[in-house]
């Protein structure tokens, strides 16, 4: 790892964030379908360029922002985006209070002015489906500023030095929409493709290992007819998520194995057909 990346991640992790409960930040588990995917968003966060994951459904954005959480030692604010996405849901509120039996106004900040000033991680999901005119708020934020003046209060916040910006975005799904490029031109952008067999077997073995060695061989084959349709277009991309293949195995140990593709993955589908195929694909692999 390069000196300059390493001796930054040593000092963050020098500085660890825990809660005055005790409780702990989240733990990762990310495994990079690449040897150096890992590394390089890493490297990416460590140097302070805001971090722009790119890739299918399931394939495992919001796990690797979590285990950059853990690497860092640092809490994670995130943001859930959709149209009805607006400033107060990224920057905080007014809201009254009675305080000595006087009401007051008090400002309650959001996640960006939490992970701001907190020195967190500004986890933003699916950032390509804000409305357009909501995240230039943002601008200032992710370039060499990393400034805010916030619009309800006037405060102009300084972000801590270890703030992070992580956003993940699902490319060409319904309801998304391109992203500007001033917005775009201010991240540095990484593909996260699905795991590779092996290592998809891996996790699936680690993630539920009271699962019998042929129900993980079938969920296995299952996946790989699956990845084939979507790559033929025959499929949603979300056909074949690791995490809903998580699912089917989870049910699988408890059901027998058709019903349990069928409700963690195929009735996710919106297309009749396209529920249809998962069903015969399925179907060729139960005994």
């Amino acid at each position: 790892m390069d000196p300059l990346v390493k001796r930054t991640i040593e000092e963050r992790q020098a500085r660890t964030y825990r809660k005055e409960d005790g409780q702990l930040i989240q733990t990762g588990g990310y495994m990079s379908p690449e040897p150096y995917l890992f590394d390089d968003v890493t490297a990416a966060a460590a140097l302070k360029k805001p971090v722009l994951l790119k890739g299918p459904s399931g394939s495992g954005k919001t796990r690797l922002a979590q285990s950059l959480s853990a690497l860092f030692g640092q809490p994670m604010q995130s943001v859930n985006c959709s149209v009805d996405l607006d400033a107060e849901a990224l920057i905080g509120f007014k809201t009254i209070i009675v305080r000595e039996g006087v009401s007051v106004i008090e400002f309650v900040d959001g996640p960006v002015v939490t992970a701001m000033k907190e020195g967190h991680i500004l986890y933003i999901d699916e950032i390509n489906m804000a409305k357009p005119e909501t995240l230039p708020i943002l601008h200032s934020v992710l370039d060499h500023r990393r400034m805010l003046t916030n619009p309800f209060t006037g405060e102009v916040i300084t972000a801590h030095e270890d703030f992070t910006v992580v956003a993940a975005i699902n490319e060409g799904y319904i309801g998304t929409s391109p992203m500007n490029e001033a917005l775009k031109n201010r991240f540095v952008s990484f593909a996260v493709p699905y795991l590779k067999a092996g290592q998809l077997r891996s996790v699936l073995e680690m993630a539920v290992p009271d699962a019998p060695a042929s129900t993980v061989d079938l969920m296995m084959n299952v996946s790989a007819d699956l990845t084939k349709q979507v790559q033929n277009g025959l499929l949603a991309d979300e056909a074949a998520s690791v995490r809903s293949l998580l699912n089917a195995l989870e049910l699988a140990v408890h059901m027998p194995a058709d019903r349990a593709v069928r409700y963690a993955i195929a009735e996710l589908l919106e297309d009749k057909m396209e529920r249809d195929l998962v069903s015969e694909l399925t179907a060729t692999w139960v005994k």
